[in-house]
């Protein structure tokens, strides 16, 4: 039994532990950090994302199973509410300390490649989904799409999203998405950009 709610500051720790175990092998975002510590790092990064994103009004969305567990956690940026650099920019020091000066670097140069080919209409954009690998392919992704989707279909905008792997895509596809562009300069991958249209009511 899942409960789809939106998670509050006390939620930070427990959904970072989910994106940051969802993504350490995501062939997008795996690559930034290497070495020692690594799982304690991409928590520490994922838990930095998320009070930049706070700041730009982003939705986290938590999925909690029978007791109570975080299993599964979406982040959503609204219409209009991009996380910009300035907001980024308190959470600095904690970026340098999970990545790296490298791995800085290298992250910028991927949101610079993903920004690029962001659609400019206005749009509900799912920057991160991740589900706890005990409880991958058991329903927690689509609960997460379907409860947001519920909100953004009820106001009637588009979604986009990146997807880093055809398993994901397929997930995707099912809710509507399609892929509409092939995201370049990304090394190691080949992400594509999924756009879902507004629903009419």
């Amino acid at each position: 039994m899942l409960t789809v709610t939106q998670a509050g500051q006390a939620d930070v720790p427990a959904v970072a532990r989910v994106l940051a175990s969802a993504f350490s092998e995501d062939p997008v975002m795996g690559p930034l950090i290497t070495g020692r510590r690594r799982d304690a790092r991409f928590r520490a990064l994922f838990e930095a994302l998320l009070r930049s994103g706070a700041r730009a009004g982003m939705r986290v969305d938590a999925a909690r199973d029978e007791h109570g567990r975080v299993v599964g956690a979406a982040t959503w940026e609204p219409p209009g509410r991009r996380v910009t650099f300035l907001q980024q920019l308190p959470e600095l020091p904690a970026y340098l300390r999970a990545v790296g000066m490298r791995g800085f670097f290298a992250g910028v140069r991927l949101e610079l490649a993903l920004a690029r080919c962001r659609p400019r209409a206005p749009h509900w954009y799912l920057a991160e989904l991740g589900v706890c690998p005990d409880r991958r392919g058991t329903g927690v992704g689509s609960a997460l799409l379907r409860s947001r989707l519920a909100t953004i279909d009820a106001e009637q905008y588009a979604a986009y999203l990146e997807s880093s792997s055809p398993r994901n895509r397929s997930l995707y596809r099912r809710f509507g998405f399609t892929a509409t562009v092939r995201i370049t300069r990304v090394p190691h991958a080949e992400p594509a950009g999924m756009w879902r249209a507004p629903r009419n009511r």
